[in-house]
């Protein structure tokens, strides 16, 4: 089955939050990254990789949450695979007013956003980092997949995965990447629907290095990330999925 290589409208729009951001930018070999670095003492050889939302570093609900990874230990980093090119955050509340979402994904295919990732990690290899885990939103989800398939990744975790084609890549990363997974799923997701969600519950029941779903009753696509927080399901779907990844990484990672 092909991947959905569409944007749905959850996927561009929801709601930003408050927050000023505590970490700072920096270029990796020459690629822009937001870095989250907890204040106490952390493990020098580990990095949380933060995929993003087609809004990527300039949204500040991205920030915000590698900031709140790094409170809980882990150095994060934000990689701008967008390649200085995310969807404006302006658009975010007037998604039909005119902004070419086809064209933008056009130029953000694997063989544009991958090249990016793949020199940070190198980078970060050389400084002596050994263990990377990733956690991606919407079509960040996608590219934890990817990152899984080339095997640099020690854990995994996707939240209201974009672009996934269903059932191949979940088999895909059943049969050929070691590194445990964790998705945060939803009620309502055009991109990830329970159908979908319920197929890799099947896939991945007997996958050894291990496997979760954890699924957000009342929360639709995004929630983890551009959720309006005012609703109390919303607000406990994005606080859970998080609160479910640092569980995660802490035990995989």
């Amino acid at each position: 089955m092909e991947s959905n290589k569409t944007l749905c409208t959850r996927c561009v729009t929801g709601t930003l939050h408050q927050g000023t951001p505590e970490g700072k930018i920096e270029y990796i070999d020459g690629v822009q990254c937001y870095i989250a670095t907890p204040s106490g003492d952390y493990p020098k050889e580990k990095v949380l990789l933060y995929l993003t939302d087609a809004f990527g570093i300039p949204l500040v609900n991205n920030k915000l949450l590698a900031d709140g990874f790094a409170r809980e230990g882990f150095k994060t980093v934000i990689v701008d695979y967008h390649n200085g090119d995310s969807i404006p955050v302006g658009t975010m509340h007037r998604p039909s007013q005119g902004y070419d979402l086809a064209g933008w994904l056009a130029k953000h295919t694997p063989e544009d956003s991958l090249p990016p990732l793949r020199k940070v990690i190198a980078a970060l290899k050389a400084e002596g980092v050994t263990t990377f885990g990733a956690t991606g939103y919407c079509m960040g989800g996608y590219y934890v997949f990817q990152l899984g398939f080339e095997g640099f990744l020690s854990a995994a975790s996707a939240h209201h995965p974009s672009f996934l084609a269903v059932p191949d890549d979940l088999k895909k990363y059943a049969a050929t990447v070691t590194a445990p997974l964790l998705i945060n799923g939803c009620e309502t997701d055009w991109q990830y629907p329970i159908e979908s969600q319920e197929q890799g519950d099947a896939i991945f029941a007997d996958f050894a290095p291990g496997y979760k779903r954890e699924y957000w009753e009342g929360c639709d696509h995004g929630f983890a990330v551009r959720g309006d927080v005012s609703v109390p399901k919303i607000k406990a779907g994005k606080e859970g999925a998080f609160a479910a990844t640092v569980e995660w990484m802490r035990k995989y990672m």
